[in-house]
């Protein structure tokens, strides 16, 4: 059970990752204890985003720059309603904020929201060791949450992995809810919400799009009821092999114009018949180069995860909706991030064009989204 509670700061933390390694420091944030899967994000801004990202549903954070919440935290960075991190973990936390838009302090908000986090620990050394060993199960614990070492690394060992993790329903709209165009409205997207962030149907409506957000339990028949012009497929936390296919076969089968990015292209990639596995460390941060193969450009862009598309990088491969082929890879280390149908109007990215938090290079996806609707439409 988690305290929320002013002051933390001064009162004694322990991180234990579930290989039996621990880390001392101080309580940031709530008070208590709480457990996820422990991953690191390399972005020196954007921190607020990050929080509130529904992705990051049941891991815990660990920021590799070591000043974080320099910016307090405001009342219009938020990706949804909530922060979504099950964890968060610092090294030295900005005592006073100073921005013009901060409202309160980023330790304030965790409290209040009963994030319980640490700070105070060598955040270098954790990364390294999440690099080497691959992401983990983790525990944090303060107050009287505190126990002996063996004691927490056995409750660690108890929490649920990622792999196999079913997490899209619990993060996603129960109800349809519609994101209006910005200026004349010129087509209309059924978007299934699989943990979406606020930043990305405002993008579409910024194109003149009216967005109607789904419940990730639509089905076909809702989805066609609002006459889509084309289907979006949100990013969202868990394990893509635990999705069902029904609707985004059905997008498919009529050829309706698609974009998915981060788990909507993971789940793509399934629909087309390529398999999914889990990354050692997964790719977590603002600062990532991906090439977009169709022209050659290399993008610095915004990432957050865990699990990757097993396509063929060098060949165009047979699915049952025609050829397919990888668009964009990842120069660190060759992951698919990016697939697109050759026959008809579908592509998606592993990454996140919307930029929230993060740089703008890959912008022109929403554009590119909007010339398959337009190719469609004619």
């Amino acid at each position: 059970m988690t305290i929320s509670t002013r002051g933390a700061g001064q009162a004694p933390a322990v991180l234990v990752l579930e290989d039996g390694r621990s880390f001392r420091g101080r309580a940031y944030g709530a008070v208590g204890e709480t457990f996820g899967e422990a991953v690191f994000n390399t972005g020196m801004t954007g921190y607020q985003e990050t929080l509130t990202d529904p992705s990051y549903h049941r891991q815990v954070v660990v920021m590799t720059a070591p000043h974080v919440g320099n910016t307090g935290v405001n009342d219009e960075d938020d990706e949804s309603k909530k922060i979504w991190v099950a964890g968060y973990v610092v090294r030295d936390p900005a005592r006073v904020p100073s921005n013009w838009r901060a409202r309160r302090t980023l330790d304030d908000e965790l409290s209040a929201q009963g994030v319980v986090g640490i700070s105070g620990i060598d955040t270098r050394a954790l990364t390294r060791h999440l690099r080497e060993r691959g992401a983990m199960r983790v525990g944090i614990f303060s107050g009287e949450a505190l126990a002996d070492e063996a004691t927490l690394l056995a409750r660690v060992q108890q929490a649920p992995q990622m792999k196999g993790a079913d997490l899209s329903a619990e993060v996603a709209t129960e109800e349809t809810y519609v994101v209006p165009a910005i200026g004349e409205k010129r087509f209309t997207v059924a978007a299934i919400d699989l943990g979406i962030k606020g930043m990305t149907p405002h993008r579409m409506a910024e194109r003149g799009i009216e967005v109607h957000v789904m419940p990730a339990s639509a089905t076909a028949e809702e989805l066609y009821a609002v006459n889509p012009d084309g289907v979006f497929l949100s990013n969202g936390p868990g394990d893509p092999s635990t999705v069902d296919l029904t609707l985004i076969k059905a997008a498919l089968a009529k050829k309706t114009p698609l974009f998915g990015i981060c788990f909507g292209n993971q789940i793509l990639g399934r629909a087309l018949g390529f398999g999914t596995y889990k990354l050692k460390y997964g790719h977590r941060g603002i600062n990532q180069p991906v090439q977009d193969r169709t022209t050659g450009k290399v993008e610095i862009t915004a990432h957050n995860h865990g699990f990757a598309v097993d396509a063929p990088l060098d060949e165009v491969s047979d699915t049952p909706y025609g050829r397919a082929e990888v668009s964009h890879v990842c120069l660190n280390d060759d992951v698919v991030e990016g697939l697109r149908l050759l026959d008809q109007p579908a592509f998606s990215v592993q990454y996140h064009p919307e930029a929230a938090a993060g740089p703008h290079d890959a912008a022109y996806l929403f554009d590119r989204f909007v010339e398959l609707m337009e190719g469609q439409r004619a």
